[in-house]
């Protein structure tokens, strides 16, 4: 897919929640952490709904049902109804159901989330290899997912059944920080079989049509805060994307963000859902956004100025893209992201 490389955030005269009809919403990291709601989230989305844009929930955790994820959102304070949430295991059960006949068991190692999805495409969730699955699905399946289901996916494949992922995130965000994510166990069956998954969640293709198929979105904006999986599903998508500074996402990595990486807009948190984006402007050879000036010297990011945390990552942001091209900026932000509090 050919694209324009993108060298700087981009600017909305309109607040987004009005410039968008759908916010495509991820979970995980941008409305909650582990059973909490996420700072400004409850609030955003509430305002944002009442000014007419719809929300619509899309996460790559396939451990819950999506009745489950909307009955925590309410509880939260964000009303959901289960149409609301779009799930990697309802992508990956369509991927499947696609490929076998009806009523065909799949192999499940994951949680509730998988099973449903699985029967909503009519097909029959089983345990073990010896039930003559034709398919393996694998999906989050928590902290406490057992070595043995690893071991039954192993056995199948090895009998030559194809194997189907959920998604790949290593690392998914929780109340006490960072834990391993479905990427890191779909690794031990990789390195156990040599098998590769077909893989259904972000950032690839029928994770997004599914979201297109449920939503029905005509201006639909992806807003997550993993640079691999919300924005690039977004880039790979052909639609516009916020990333927001609340999940796994850091300055850092921003900055040195390859294109398909690079979101549209960029901000602390869903506030930034209710506002315009400012404009960052080239000046001087440098890149100007409210009251900051960012310059790309030899072997760092300078940053000059006052204000707003946020116009200064987003000059900054403008300064390593435009650097890097289309690769990958390697200069030194520390000292100006430091200077940001970021």
């Amino acid at each position: 897919m050919s694209q324009t490389v993108r060298t700087r955030p981009d600017a909305s005269r309109q607040a987004l929640s009005e410039a968008y009809d759908t916010a495509l919403l991820d979970l995980d990291g941008v409305v909650y952490a582990g059973g909490s709601a996420i700072a400004h989230a409850v609030e955003s989305l509430g305002t944002a709904r009442s000014g007419g844009m719809r929300l619509a929930y899309v996460t790559n955790n396939a451990l819950r049902t999506p009745d489950a994820v909307a009955g925590h959102l309410t509880e939260l304070g964000v009303p959901a109804e289960p149409s609301d949430v779009i799930t990697s295991a309802q992508a990956v059960a369509r991927l499947i159901s696609e490929q076998v006949p009806e009523g065909a068991r799949v192999l499940v190692v994951g949680g509730e989330g998988l099973r449903v999805a699985l029967r909503e495409r009519g097909l029959e969730p089983v345990d073990s290899a010896d039930d003559e699955p034709v398919a393996v699905v694998q999906g989050y399946g928590g902290p406490d997912l057992t070595w043995s289901r690893f071991a039954e996916a192993c056995f199948a494949i090895h009998r030559g059944v194809p194997w189907f992922a959920s998604n790949t995130d290593l690392t998914i965000p929780s109340a006490r920080g960072i834990a391993p994510g479905n990427g890191a166990a779909v690794e031990v069956v990789r390195i156990a079989t040599g098998a590769e998954p077909r893989v259904a969640g972000k950032p690839l293709p029928p994770m997004h049509r599914e979201t297109i198929l449920r939503t029905g979105a005509e201006r639909p904006l992806v807003v997550g805060d993993r640079l691999d999986t919300d924005i690039e599903g977004a880039f790979n998508g052909e639609v516009d994307s916020l990333l927001v500074l609340t999940g796994v996402t850091d300055g850092a990595q921003l900055l040195a963000a390859p294109p398909q990486h690079r979101p549209t807009f960029v901000d602390a948190d869903l506030r930034g859902l209710l506002t315009g984006q400012p404009e960052v402007v080239g000046e001087g050879g440098g890149f100007r956004c409210g009251g900051w000036t960012a310059t790309a010297g030899s072997e760092r990011l300078e940053l000059d100025g006052e204000g707003a945390a946020m116009d200064g990552l987003r000059a900054l942001c403008a300064a390593a893209w435009t650097a890097a091209g289309d690769g990958t900026c390697a200069l030194d932000g520390g000292k100006a992201l430091a200077r940001l509090g970021l």
